[in-house]
């Protein structure tokens, strides 16, 4: 009876936006193979060099992705929403190699676990999965080149413009609560370089710290950053 309804609860969420985009028989087999996780905010999906078994159909939250260098620097390099998969891991997955990604919860998130056997399978078998994978390797493509862009071509003040009007949206609030510790970390820059570049921004009338959180204001939207070129198909 339990397992009845956890695929009943299953159905419905799958069903509530990936209808749209896999066949009927594709949504039938998630349902008889995938499983429902929740992640709480904060909580670690993946850390670099964990063996990967399963690939997740992100049904509602925003999991950051993040890459680490040899001295242990991080920078974020995009982030997973509703509708998306992981198309690197999904490489690791078919090639039965480790995590070269730190995968965080940005806030809560639930997602669809898929274990990796029936990956290749589904390529063959289902046009909307093999669709499926081929765009969101084009988006994650597009999106890290863009994150190339910034790193090489953009000045730090707009990394960080774009970086908060991207976590406003994802967060669905113009209340960020962050550190600037933490701003710091996923742009790759010191904290202090972080901190004077939001006192400017204060100053602009673009946002307002807080302690503990940055109150975004409709100004630093209408002067941001555009993303346009790395929309997502979904």
């Amino acid at each position: 009876m339990i397992i009845i309804k956890e695929k009943i609860i299953l159905r419905k969420k799958l069903e509530d936006y990936y209808s749209e985009i896999f066949e009927k028989d594709l949504i039938n087999e998630i349902i008889e193979v995938g499983s429902l996780r929740f992640i709480p905010k904060g909580e670690l999906l993946i850390d670099i060099g964990d063996e990967l078994t399963h690939t997740p159909l992100i049904i509602h939250g925003a999991i950051k992705v993040m890459l680490e260098d040899k001295g242990g620097k991080e920078i974020a390099l995009y982030y997973l929403k509703k509708g998306e998969t992981c198309a690197i891991s999904f490489v690791n997955c078919i090639h039965k190699s480790y995590s070269i990604f730190r995968g965080i919860a940005e806030k809560d998130t639930e997602g669809i676990f898929i274990p990796i056997q029936k990956l290749d399978e589904w390529l063959v078998k289902y046009k909307s999965w093999r669709h499926y994978i081929i765009d969101s390797y084009h988006f994650r493509l597009l999106e890290l080149v863009h994150s190339i862009e910034n790193l090489a071509f953009t000045h730090l003040e707009d990394r960080l413009n774009d970086y908060l009007i991207e976590k406003s949206n994802i967060m669905k609030t113009k209340i960020l609560k962050t550190t600037h510790e933490e701003i710091a970390r996923d742009l790759n820059t010191a904290r202090t370089v972080v901190s004077g570049l939001l006192k400017d921004l204060e100053n602009d009338g673009k946002i307002e710290l807080r302690r503990g959180r940055i109150v975004i204001s409709n100004f630093l939207f209408q002067n941001g950053v555009s993303k346009e070129h790395t929309s997502n198909p979904y």
